[in-house]
């Protein structure tokens, strides 16, 4: 494990790299507490669960509460998220088995075999049912949203080390569909091609040789990507909606899509406004 890392110039930030993100999401977290607290005060009697469900499907939800990530090895993932990124453990859970964790993951997923008639496990679905696989969970938390890594492991395999039970894929391109990433907030006074570049060096030294961002310029080889001049680790957008905004993709230690984002000026503008005219939409709904 490595050494830890601040807020120092040229380094990488810990707890406040989502810290913008992380006030506009929690302030509107607390307009809807506040307004769950006044009507307590006013003796109002708790909504039952009919009322509650009477309302619309996106009436009923309180946010997003965490992004999941199936990882190939539970342990650099999770140095990664937390020693590299800064995120804080919440909890760690695992072994899990059984027919009913089976059937709520993968019950889709045994039909479509079915239905091609082969083996569940040739379109990489574990037997949990029976406990030949098992599943270890770890949530990490970051100031506005929780990152769940996933590992499913033979029931040989020691929990938390050593690879997964199913090969990774070998396809990542954001291109394909049902391909997702995870993005990152940047801080507003950090160097958005400082970071990048502290970001691969640290995943370096940590033996992390999938952490890799791209460059805004063309390169044909991993060695003119590494030459490439350091302000072409940002792509800044300076016209239209998007003026402000500056962000770069990047592979994480899992070979994992990332992106890493700074939303300054007039688009910064742009997402508080949606966020303030949410928290009032929710305000005059009644949470």
């Amino acid at each position: 494990m490595g050494d830890d890392l601040n807020n120092d110039e040229g380094q990488l930030p810990r707890r406040d790299l989502l810290k913008s993100a992380g006030v506009a999401l929690l302030a509107g977290a607390a307009a809807s507490a506040g307004a769950a607290a006044a009507q307590t005060s006013a003796s109002a009697p708790a909504p039952a669960p009919a009322a509650r469900s009477g309302k619309a499907v996106g009436a009923r939800l309180q946010g997003v509460q965490h992004f999941g990530l199936t990882v190939q090895n539970m342990d650099r993932a999770f140095e990664f998220y937390t020693e590299v990124l800064g995120g804080n453990e919440v909890m760690r859970d695992g072994d899990f088995r059984g027919e009913k964790i089976h059937n709520t993951l993968l019950t889709d997923q045994e039909i479509v075999a079915r239905e091609r008639g082969v083996n569940p496990r040739t379109i990489g679905v574990p037997d949990l049912k029976d406990g030949g696989q098992r599943l270890d969970v770890r949530f990490v938390q970051f100031d506005n949203v929780v990152i769940e890594l996933l590992q499913y492991r033979d029931a040989q395999q020691p929990m938390g080390s050593g690879d997964s039970w199913a090969e990774p894929r070998d396809h990542m391109s954001p291109a394909y569909p049902r391909s997702m990433h995870i993005c990152f907030y940047i801080r507003d006074d950090v160097d958005f091609n400082t970071f990048i570049r502290d970001l691969e060096a640290e995943s370096a030294r940590r033996g992390m040789t999938q952490v890799k961002a791209n460059r805004v310029i063309t390169v044909t080889s991993e060695q003119e990507r590494q030459a490439a001049p350091l302000d072409a680790n940002t792509n800044r957008i300076t016209e239209g909606k998007s003026n402000g905004w500056s962000l770069i993709y990047c592979k994480g230690p899992e070979g994992e899509q990332l992106e890493f984002v700074q939303a300054l000026g007039p688009v910064k503008k742009t997402f508080e406004d949606a966020m303030a005219a949410r928290r009032r939409m929710l305000a005059a709904a009644g949470g």
